[in-house]
């Protein structure tokens, strides 16, 4: 018996010790790995802004789900919602949690880190860390030149249009999404990736584009006198700070010393905190009166754009659903940052599953609740 759990014990040691055996241990990806990961904390600002709260206005009663009428409360709880939140016009006119979560509950964001990342790459081009993005990859990572990557820009990497040989599996154990998520070499699993297909020519969701726009980001601050500058402490001078982000946070990284963050998930912070990067992109790229991220960044990354092999509903690491200037960012089990623009509303959905519901078409049903009710500044009854 002794013998039998000394082995068992050995195996799960040589397990945690390798992304295969992370997997196993882990299982499939769940909104409480920031706990299971390192991270580099992110302050709450030390001037916090909070929305005002309107909770007396008109708000969504009811849903439709398996063809039966439920309370939208019900509906949410159904298809596995943490927290949903509606914001219209800085203001928080719905918010509702579920399963223990409130306010303060930090929620992982999976692949909502990827439209961050793209903030961020906006906000170093006009801090000139980065001169453009028509500048190749290998300007920041020459060592990725006989991979191909030097007649890759920066522009197709946003616009995962680059031909990257990377494959998006969360089910198999030894891919590459796996050695992203579970595996502690994160720079050198990147700039390893080869090409698959001729850089501008098609469109892929590989998110290996994202983790290398953070080695971009990464490398860029090296390359101008930068070099213990992280990631992580970029976000916090260049938004979370001025954005009066009012809860602690942090993001994932993929090993406690000398860690690279993962640029392509993992942003760890409560929903109201989340509904501000919305806001922020509401406001194209302004906050209470201070420009955070260029306009003409905002404007290229949330427009609908074919050219160059990319695809319409994909720009710069934001989704499109529709050709009416909403846009969002998206994680796998169901988290979303929903903006549109011409009815002022942001709408924030965390959940532990993304359910069976076609978030999009509530997004659209609840913006427009509240973009009629609201219409010319008259509140309706």
């Amino acid at each position: 018996m002794i013998r039998t759990c000394t082995w068992s014990l050995l195996m799960l040691l040589l397990l945690a010790g390798c992304k295969v055996g992370r997997f196993v241990i882990y299982n499939f990806a769940d909104t409480n790995d920031h706990r299971k990961f390192p991270s580099r904390a992110l302050d709450r600002s030390p001037d916090p802004w909070h929305y005002p709260i309107d909770l007396e206005g008109p708000a969504p009663r009811w849903a439709t789900t398996d063809g039966e009428r439920v309370t939208f409360e019900q509906f949410l709880e159904e298809h596995r919602t943490v927290a949903f939140l509606v914001v219209h016009r800085d203001t928080i006119r719905y918010e509702h949690y579920f399963d223990d979560y409130d306010s303060a509950t930090v929620h992982t964001s999976f692949s909502v880190a990827k439209s961050v990342t793209s903030m961020l790459i906006g906000c170093a081009i006009a801090d000139g860390y980065i001169r453009s993005v028509d500048q190749p990859v290998t300007d920041f990572l020459p060592e990725m030149i006989d991979k191909g990557w030097d007649r890759v820009t920066l522009e197709q990497v946003l616009q995962m249009t680059s031909g990257m040989d990377f494959q998006e599996s969360y089910t198999n154990p030894f891919g590459t999404a796996a050695t992203f998520y579970y595996g502690r070499r994160l720079r050198q699993s990147t700039v390893k990736l080869g090409l698959e297909r001729e850089p501008g020519t098609g469109w892929d969701y590989d998110s290996g584009n994202t983790q290398l726009l953070g080695l971009v980001l990464e490398q860029s601050f090296r390359m101008a006198g930068d070099s213990a500058l992280t990631i992580t402490e970029y976000l916090q001078r260049k938004l979370w700070t001025p954005l009066g982000m009012e809860f602690p946070a942090s993001w994932s990284i993929d090993r406690r010393k000398g860690g690279i963050e993962k640029t392509f998930c993992c942003l760890n912070t409560p929903a109201r905190d989340f509904a501000k990067l919305g806001s922020l992109y509401l406001h194209e790229g302004r906050w209470q009166g201070q420009r955070l991220v260029p306009s003409e960044w905002v404007e290229r990354s949330t427009r609908v754009d074919s050219s160059a092999g990319s695809a319409w509903w994909y720009q710069y690491q934001w989704w499109l659903p529709d050709k009416r200037g909403t846009f969002m960012a998206e994680g796998i089990l169901g988290q979303y940052i929903y903006v549109d623009p011409a009815r002022e509303v942001v709408i924030v959905r965390l959940g532990r599953k993304p359910g069976n519901a076609d978030w999009v078409q509530v997004f659209r049903g609840v913006a427009a609740l509240y973009g009629e009710a609201f219409d010319g500044g008259r509140q309706e009854p």
